[in-house]
């Protein structure tokens, strides 16, 4: 079974996920051990969080990660923000996440996305175009496999902070997955997708450290400014010249949470407000794996009255 799945499917995903989650924090200088990941995984789990999302990158497969976690637990739900598309063949996607499906029925759900060209050329594939690429991939994940691929359903949502990747996902998938966008995107994305479709929002948060988390939160944010496409897609939401190329305290405050407890539950309401389904809490990458764990932890009251 691939291809967009039954509404009451994804509804049931919607209760499965509740209202906030959390990516596991990623390490680019600490090989993490499964029983380190296992550890934090059941510490978030205490802490009153319902759902994991695990990332990829070529080398670091997503799904196998995320076989082992949720082996080791019982009720939480996981997904992947995202699996990489140059990771496996289209085929091979569909009949692994279908698998995940079928061992842990209500508890998974597939986040796809293009990724970067770097990507693609570390595997020997041209980039392309990416709305291009997407159909194609999506194309192929509805193709037979042989054998044939469990037949269990499974949610399927696209990373898509772009309006015609976002209207694919709405076309082709079960819902989106942007992320790093303020709420006023959040609603524009409810709006393409319409009333029945699965939207989960990606929002970075800063402040486990101890330094000001705002110099933390404009600094993660010029970053990913670097990025004329992500620029372009502020531009469009009615900021400024001065807002983007300052990346003023407007622009921060509408984009990171940071800040103590309260405020990075108020940030997520935001987002639930505009049309979120669920928001994903979004460490910072290759950051301490364990300060970002304990961070997670010490927001989770604030969260549960969301």
């Amino acid at each position: 079974m691939s291809g967009p799945v039954a509404d009451a499917v994804v509804d049931a995903s919607r209760k499965a996920l509740g209202p906030v989650g959390v990516c596991l924090p990623v390490s680019f200088t600490d090989p993490l051990s499964i029983e380190r990941q296992r550890a934090a995984v059941g510490s978030l789990e205490r802490a009153g969080y319902r759902a994991v999302w695990t990332n990829e990158v070529i080398g670091k497969d997503a799904l196998v990660q995320l076989a082992m976690l949720a082996s080791a637990t019982e009720r939480m739900v996981f997904g992947t923000c995202i699996a990489n598309v140059w990771a496996r063949s289209p085929q091979t996607m569909h009949a692994a996440a279908a698998q995940l499906a079928q061992a842990f029925p209500g508890r998974f759900v597939l986040g796809l996305g293009i990724g970067y060209p770097e990507q693609a050329a570390s595997v020997g594939r041209e980039f392309g175009r990416p709305l291009a690429t997407m159909r194609d991939y999506l194309d192929g994940m509805d193709a037979p496999t042989w054998p044939p691929a469990p037949d269990a359903a499974y949610v399927r949502i696209v990373a898509a902070n772009g309006p015609k990747m976002m209207a694919l996902a709405g076309q082709r998938a079960d819902g989106a997955v942007p992320a790093l966008f303020p709420a006023e995107f959040t609603a524009h994305a409810r709006r393409v997708l319409g009333p029945d479709k699965l939207l989960v929002v990606g929002v970075s948060v800063v402040g486990g450290g101890s330094g000001d988390p705002k110099a933390a939160a404009r600094e993660l944010l010029s970053a990913r400014l670097s990025m004329p496409s992500y620029a372009a897609r502020l531009s469009e939401l009615g900021y400024s010249a001065g807002d983007i190329d300052g990346v003023t305290g407007r622009l921060v405050d509408a984009i990171v949470a940071y800040g103590d407890p309260p405020a990075v539950a108020a940030k997520v309401r935001e987002h639930l407000d505009a049309g979120a389904d669920h928001v994903t809490l979004l460490p910072e990458i290759g950051g301490d794996f364990a300060t970002a764990v304990t961070q997670l932890e010490s927001l989770a009251p604030a969260l549960a009255t969301l």
